[in-house]
């Protein structure tokens, strides 16, 4: 049985056909399928294909799949009203096509004001032969996007469940646009936990319990492969149904198109173990920018364990030891961490736990084998197994296994796991792989950049290099090794290239190279005192993201023109009981003072989730990114909130600090926070105005903008959190991180009704999350409305010099063309063109 995938035909938000306000589509008279409310202006090919019809209006388009689904895409109601006004069809009946292809371009200005509905219902016609298993509504769609899965009527039969025995069985196809990978597996598994009955998944000849992550992404799962869940014990049929509808109902896993994941087989790895003759060795890149350095090389010796045990209990017991040890050592995420660092220890501390890995050790054991050659033999069948299923993501989890085989042997022999070796300054280090412990463990001031042999660009290590601001390059190849230490290298990360020994002209360019990236830094930092403009004179406010008064030295040393965010989180982790009012108050004054008199946007406390606070007795959650977190926190916690109003409130001159409310999903949420702000007004005395404002990171508080603008004061939008929730991908979750970018068109056509929504109350909107610093994104931040890009302080010198270049005309040109590309990637080819 094969699945169907259709993916969505146009840019906007899919919907049920029951919210399509026409009975013939609501009723599904013509069939079942989804309706799209479109953003853009072009219809697509939602598979491959063949044209039936194209109407005569132009407005509507019937596709025959190769397996003989007849896919009605309607564009509008009434449409065929127009005669085909605002209608350009691209093709004609009997056409070929191939997914994604043009079918029909449409001015949905037109449509707007001229018809009752601009809805586009995509419709199965021939429902008699095929059903959809499952589908993606309610979330916002680019083209390209997992729309529907359908199969084949006749082969439903196979879905049902079966009794077998004293358990229950089904087969399904899966419609995860990544399969099953990290993310779904741990969710799969977080479902089963809560039955009672044992639950596998079976996939041709080889089985799975759910429970163990590591063991369900060895299946090697991919879209539409049909697997068998069966689950046995008290409650297995309620089980099996709770596994089954969660796989079915996609996870999420259907917002990028397969073509647009991570590659589907493992990246081809130069096999030449000798280095060419132009001495320029080819590589995959992990992190952007150019290095000139010295070959460092990073080799670790196997470590040696034996074999032979001296009894089971003791080498349970040393195991034991040991991986709690290394667990306690991962899982602890200190305040300055990086999100990515974060995340990362996060996964790991969750592989550690993982049944496949620790039953696997503790059979080992009672074989007779010592703890650490127990735990090595688990863990490299295992890796063994992730890399056998010819996925590139599952090959780099691979390397997460044996980075935590390596820190648990070293604890089980007495050694700081943390293997620290120093390098001279200017190194560009040469690895055949590099482990995260490894490079976390480095110290990076004296390393300019690394190469491996091995590894892939959606790495733990790839991600770490990114964040560190480190070039880096994966999957170099075996002729890496055939670098001498000490040899004169040039890391030209972003166009893939090492070059080792370069001659004395490519060194010069390389040398210019970079003093012309520090010549611009020098000259930006030069002007940085300069208010921020753009070229034809529009005021753009360059504010910096702080989170200590030392931050706020740094910002103003560099420009920055206010603070577009203080995270008052650091004030409240790490520590065993909330800060009072008092050294509150202490501590945003400290900050105020520093920027003296300049605005200071104090975010109140974002903390549940990922940033758990030991005093506050919020329950574990499985999904903590959509639980108890941000502002929803402060109204759980009424007296807490109102202590940190208050300390706000007190800081002088009166009217510095502007109050901005995180994580807000509705305009209840908004008016609560407002409520507790007046009650801490009248009762501290305090006569100034006060401006409320709200952090938009849910696509919630982006659609419905203009209801909220209404009695928010100003309206500041977190990309990082808004992208996770519009793509639907885990920004804590190493798998999918190196996919999520917020240049996404579909996250950026909800900063753009962001915009809107606010400049219709006569409010302003800012940008605070990472975003606004990255170069290719300001200027199209800047055509879509956004006044004010809260960067690290670092960065805003740059930030303020790249807005001087630039016009609001161009701008807004540069941002229509980005809410039409299909995505992320195209945007940012569009960026930088832009730019040259």
């Amino acid at each position: 049985m094969a699945a169907i995938l259709l993916t969505s035909p146009m840019q906007g938000w899919a919907t049920s056909l029951d919210t399509v306000p026409d009975a013939v589509f609501a009723e599904r008279m013509m069939g079942d399928g989804v309706a799209i409310d479109p953003t853009g202006d072009c219809l697509h090919a939602p598979c491959d294909g063949v044209v039936l019809s194209v109407h005569a209006s132009g407005h509507a388009i019937t596709l025959r799949s190769p397996e003989g689904a007849e896919i009605l895409m309607h564009i509008g109601l009434d449409t065929v009203a127009l005669g085909g006004r605002g209608f350009t069809p691209l093709v004609e009946e009997g056409a070929s096509v191939d997914r994604g292809d043009p079918l029909i371009r449409f001015d949905l200005d037109l449509l707007v004001c001229e018809t009752p509905a601009v809805i586009t219902p995509v419709i199965v016609t021939n429902s008699d032969r095929f059903t959809i298993q499952g589908h993606e509504i309610d979330r916002l769609v680019a083209i390209g996007d997992t729309l529907m899965t359908l199969v084949r009527r006749d082969e439903r039969a196979a879905d049902a469940a079966i009794v077998a025995g004293d358990g229950v069985r089904r087969t399904i196809v899966v419609p995860l646009a990544h399969g099953i990978h990290a993310r779904p597996a741990a969710r799969i598994g977080a479902a089963a936990r809560a039955f009672v009955s044992e639950v596998s998944i079976a996939k041709d000849d080889r089985i799975a319990s759910v429970r163990s992550p590591v063991a369900l992404m060895a299946l090697g799962v991919r879209l539409g492969d049909d697997v068998t869940i069966e689950a046995t014990g008290p409650d297995a049929a309620e089980a099996l149904a709770a596994v089954a509808d969660l796989i079915l109902g996609g996870m999420g896993e259907g917002a990028d198109s397969p073509a647009a994941s991570a590659p589907a087989l493992p990246l081809v790895i130069p096999a030449t173990t000798t280095l060419p003759a132009d001495g320029r060795l080819r590589g995959v890149t992990a992190s952007p920018g150019i290095a000139i350095g010295e070959a460092g090389l990073f080799r670790l010796a196997e470590i040696a364990v034996a074999q032979a045990g001296n009894g089971v209990e003791a080498e349970r017991r040393a195991l034991d030891v040991a991986l709690a040890a290394v667990f306690s050592r991962v899982a602890f995420r200190s305040t300055d961490a990086t999100e990515a660092e974060g995340a990362i220890r996060e996964a790991h501390a969750a592989l550690l736990t993982d049944p496949a890995l620790t039953d696997a050790a503790d059979a080992a054991i009672a074989r007779g084998d010592s703890a650490g050659f127990a735990w090595r033999s688990a863990t490299r069948a295992q890796a063994d197994a992730l890399r056998a299923t010819g996925n590139a993501r599952m090959a780099e989890r691979a390397d997460d296994l044996l980075d935590l085989e390596r820190q648990v042997l070293r604890t089980l022999a007495g050694e700081d796991p943390d293997e620290r070796i120093a390098f001279p300054h200017g190194t560009i280090l040469l690895a055949d792989d590099l482990l995260p412990s490894h490079l976390l463990g480095l110290d990076t001031t004296t390393i300019v950049g690394f190469c491996v042999e091995r590894g892939g660009p959606t790495s733990h290590v790839a991600i770490l290099a990114a964040t560190m601001g480190l070039p880096a390059l994966v999957a170099v190849g075996s002729a890496l090794a055939r670098i001498a230490a000490g040899t004169p290298l040039i890391l030209d990360a972003g166009a893939g290239v090492l070059h080792v020994a370069p001659d004395a002209a490519s060194l010069a360019t390389a040398q210019t190279a970079i003093a012309a990236q520090r010549d611009r830094r020098t000259a930006a930092l030069a002007d940085a005192g300069r208010e921020c403009r753009t070229q034809d004179g529009v005021r753009i406010e360059a504010f910096a993201n702080l989170g200590s008064a030392d931050d706020a030295d740094i910002a103003i040393r560099n420009g920055a023109e206010g603070c577009g965010l203080l995270r008052t989180e650091f004030l409240f982790l790490e520590r065993e009981s909330a800060p009072d009012v008092a050294e509150q108050t202490a501590e945003y004054q400290r900050i105020a003072d520093t920027l003296a008199g300049r605005p200071l946007i104090v975010r109140l406390l974002d903390i549940g989730g990922d940033k758990p606070a030991p005093y506050l007795p919020i329950a574990a959650e499985d999904n903590p990114a959509l639980g108890l977190r941000g502002i929803r926190v402060g109204l759980a916690f009424p007296d807490m909130l109102d202590a940190q109003l208050r300390a706000i409130l007190a800081v002088r001159p009166a009217g510095q600090c502007r109050v901005m409310v995180p994580m807000v999903a509705s305009l209840a949420e908004l008016r609560a926070v407002r409520a507790a702000l007046d009650r801490a007004i009248e009762a501290t005395g305090h006569r100034d105005p006060v401006s409320l404002g709200i952090m938009v990171e849910t696509p919630a508080a982006a659609v419905t903008a203009h209801l909220l603008a209404r009695e928010a004061d100003f309206l500041s939008i977190g990309t990082n959190d808004l992208t996770q929730y519009v793509l639907a991908m885990d920004r804590g979750n190493p798998a999918v991180a190196a996919s999520l970018d917020g240049l996404h068109p579909a996250v950026l056509a909800l900063i753009g009704q962001t915009c809107d929504g606010a400049a219709a109350n006569g409010r302003w909107t800012g940008v605070c999350g990472g975003l606004a610093s990255d170069p290719l994104a300001v200027p199209i931040l800047i055509g879509l409305g956004v006044t004010e890009v809260s960067s690290a302080p670092a960065l805003v010198p740059e930030i303020k010099a790249l807005v001087a270049t630039l016009t609001l005309p161009d701008c807004r040109a540069l941002a229509h063309d980005a809410l039409s590309c299909g995505s992320a990637a195209e945007v940012r080819a569009l960026a930088r063109e832009f730019r040259r």
